[in-house]
């Protein structure tokens, strides 16, 4: 009986977290009961809940994660100064010329704007609203527009600076941490979300580049009939086009490149790099015209309103982390992971495809903080890099925003598409882009050193 409570600890809060109720008092709650029914049945000591005080004093006081809401601050004040527009605007006139110019100027744009704003909602709604009924005008498929726009979206889940790897890399600092000192080494080394940023940017840039392979493809091979319709009209490359686009490309590159060059060069921490990046933010925004106290006043709402969604999630998840350690949840999953024989490898894609099935119906914050804390340690303690392991989990959990019926990207794109656009061509659409995202997990995970070149 006692090892099967972890496994209905674990059952019982998924099958909360899909009623609907907020997610950090899903977690949070469903815990303290379930805790207090083992209680009852002998199955639990309540002294574990004494803990929580000094795990929640240990997250205030926690530098890692002030990053979290200076980076949400940089990215909403940038998409407020209405930068996205301007990059979608010159960037379709850039690659005009190009068979599917359109939409490789998608990509290209969202792998900016995951550079400098980071917010996969605001990159899909932007490029949604002005993108999309200008690629249905041009002829280019329904279900192909909305999973090039929401795909593109996506790229701000791998490509620093990103929340996700700003929290995976505190979860998996810990988990180093916990692993060495169950290894008997008592001067353990850590991880910082920086070695996240510099391990994920060639795999987030791979990957953008094989989402313009795929446009390119698709537009010249498959969709011959119409290709002179994606042929997109414009005023031909000139020196006004090329000062236009240098104009508005410039300063959110040397903005990025101040930030994540700060950090890489290791001058600065990410959250020192973001404090810095806020002000540039806001410099950006003001030498646009686009900042004002009203304006000042909506970004500071709703960087407190994310942040207070974030930060209740992790309270959760560590009262949800503490009751199944207390039921020996952690030893028992360990346990069951080694009885499965098979080399680490096996292991590996058992707990990769664990994390890609629970992306159908749960987002990345609950996988991060429910999922990664149990089965991070075992790998970890295994012989894993933590930084590859890091950037493969980053990868896997970015495919949860594109997965039927609950990817956020596919509903953030459902809420300004055209009425005529069904949700089934949407998620037709994310389909191909889907299978993309595995193949750039499979290439990292056959060549590794893509996650160390910038060591």
């Amino acid at each position: 009986m006692a090892e099967l409570l972890p496994l209905l600890l674990f059952f019982f809060t998924m099958l909360v977290l899909f009623s609907g109720f907020p997610v950090a008092f899903c977690l949070g709650g469903s815990s303290l009961l379930f805790a207090l029914a083992a209680s009852a049945l002998g199955y639990f000591d309540l002294n574990y809940l004494t803990a929580i005080g000094p795990r929640l004093f240990g997250i205030m006081v926690n530098e890692t994660l002030i990053a979290i809401p200076l980076f949400i601050f940089m990215g909403i004040t940038l998409e407020k100064s209405k930068m996205a527009e301007e990059l979608l605007e010159v960037m379709s006139k850039l690659f005009g010329s190009f068979r599917g110019g359109l939409a490789i100027s998608v990509c290209v744009v969202g792998g900016l704007l995951a550079a400098s704003t980071g917010i996969v909602g605001a990159t899909v709604v932007t490029m949604g609203l002005i993108s999309l009924p200008s690629m249905l005008r041009k002829g280019y498929p329904s279900s192909f527009s909305s999973g090039v726009i929401c795909a593109s979206g996506t790229l701000g889940q791998i490509i620093p600076p990103s929340i996700v790897l700003i929290i995976l890399g505190d979860v998996l600092g810990s988990a180093y941490q916990q692993a060495q000192l169950e290894q008997g080494i008592f001067s353990p080394k850590s991880i910082s979300s920086g070695d996240l940023f510099r391990g994920a940017l060639v795999p987030g840039l791979v990957l953008m580049g094989l989402y313009i392979g795929y446009v390119i493809f698709y537009s010249v091979t498959f969709r011959k009939k119409f290709a002179v319709e994606i042929i997109e009209k414009t005023e031909g490359l000139s020196w006004s086009l090329l000062s236009r686009t240098l104009k508005v490309l410039i300063p959110p590159l040397l903005l990025v490149v101040g930030v994540l060059g700060s950090i890489f060069a290791g001058a600065a921490t990410p959250t020192e790099a973001a404090s810095v990046g806020c002000a540039g933010a806001l410099l950006l925004t003001s030498l646009r015209g686009r900042m004002n106290f009203k304006i000042l006043k909506q970004v500071s709402l709703e960087t407190t309103k994310l942040n207070a969604m974030i930060f209740s999630i992790v309270i959760g998840a560590n009262i949800f982390s503490l009751v199944f350690r207390g039921l020996e949840g952690d030893e028992i999953v360990q346990s069951f992971l080694v009885q499965l024989g098979g080399d680490l490898g096996f292991i590996f894609l058992i707990v990769m495809a664990m994390i890609f099935f629970l992306g159908f119906f749960l987002d990345f914050f609950e996988i991060i903080f429910v999922v990664i804390p149990i089965v991070a340690p075992i790998l970890l303690k295994l012989g894993m890099d933590p930084v590859w392991l890091g950037v493969m989990i980053a990868l896997n959990l970015q495919t949860s925003f594109l997965t039927p019926p609950f990817g956020f990207s596919l509903f953030y794109l459902r809420g300004v598409a055209p009425a005529h656009l069904k949700s089934s061509q949407i998620y037709q659409g994310a389909i191909p882009f889907i299978l993309i995202q595995i193949v750039m997990l499979m290439l990292v995970y056959l060549f590794p050193q893509m996650t160390q070149l910038l060591d």
